[in-house]
């Protein structure tokens, strides 16, 4: 069964509530309070759910316990003011709290915006398996690259606010063609260790067949990217992918040995792969839709995608 489009959430009006929650790690405080000036300029109401600013007790890589992080996702969620949840960093700790979300509440709400990449990826998965709502892999107010990334805070802005003027996503200059093609599929993917470690865990995608899959990391030596990709292949999980998109690969070493890598796993699949087309850890960052039937072009570097990210009407 190959994956199937999701449903998209509306696009942002100005004025729209968001609501900010820290599902993985710790958020430093000046960062996300110049995150949510940002958001303001763009003239968005910025609710920061209550135990975002919290550290876990005995864990202080963890933003607050298991139990408080699932309950402010929730929250926000269902909250019928709150046009779009964007998490306000990455780290580590979401998979911990997936299978406390109260699901049921989640998808007798309205759908909406979601934002976030590196550890949200395993929540982008979830919300694709357990609502079926179409996501955004993009960057996040408590992170340095949006903070300082002129390009990244245009191309998220422009993704929430007119979809259609991104229709067509170009690579940044440096993208290459690892293996030549045109393709076709729904887009899915992310961190490549968030997707290795969801494998055969209940409630998790069981393949990646005929879709677009995207794929980044950060601080990841290319032994490791092996190991992962490895896994992903003897799972028979790339089986039938249509084709590969690949972001940054941040602090993963030289990135010849990485590519040397990518082009090993990847290259046997007989299916077009891009590399480094500009998401995920680098410092300028394209939001990247997620659940959207979409054409991957090798010579022309784009991803172009067959409907706006977000749908037409607006909450």
């Amino acid at each position: 069964m190959s994956v199937p489009p999701l449903t998209r959430p509306p696009r942002l009006t100005p004025g729209a509530r968001v609501a900010v929650v820290a599902p993985s790690g710790p958020v430093a405080g000046e960062r996300l309070d110049a995150g949510l000036d940002i958001l303001r300029g763009w003239g968005l109401d910025p609710l920061v759910m209550p135990h975002v600013r919290e550290t876990h007790p005995s864990l202080p890589y963890l933003a607050g316990t298991d139990e408080a992080r699932a309950r402010d996702l929730t929250d926000a969620w269902c909250d019928p003011t709150v046009a779009a949840v964007l998490c306000a960093r990455g780290g580590y700790g979401v998979q911990r709290v997936t299978d406390l979300v109260d699901w049921a509440a989640i998808r007798a709400a309205a759908p909406k915006v979601l934002v976030g990449y590196s550890d949200i990826t395993a929540l982008h998965e979830a919300f694709a398996v357990r609502a079926g709502i179409a996501t955004l892999h993009g960057p996040m107010p408590g992170a340095v690259t949006f903070l300082k990334d002129a390009r990244t805070q245009e191309h998220l802005r422009a993704t929430l606010f007119d979809p259609e003027s991104v229709r067509v996503l170009e690579a940044l200059p440096d993208a290459r063609t690892m293996v030549p093609g045109r393709a076709t599929g729904v887009t899915l993917g992310g961190c490549l260790a968030l997707l290795a470690g969801d494998l055969a865990v209940p409630h998790t995608r069981p393949s990646a067949r005929g879709g677009i899959l995207l794929l980044e990391d950060v601080g990841e030596e290319d032994y490791r990217i092996d190991r992962m990709l490895t896994q992903l292949l003897r799972a028979d999980w790339l089986t039938g992918v249509a084709g590969v998109v690949l972001g940054s690969w941040a602090e993963c070493g030289d990135y010849a040995s990485v590519r040397a890598v990518l082009l090993d796993r990847l290259g046997s699949l007989g299916v077009p792969v891009l590399e480094e087309f500009g998401f995920g850890h680098g410092e300028s960052a394209l939001t990247m839709p997620l659940g959207v039937r979409a054409t991957l072009d090798t010579q022309e570097r784009t991803l172009t995608l067959h409907d706006p990210a977000l749908d037409a009407a607006a909450r």
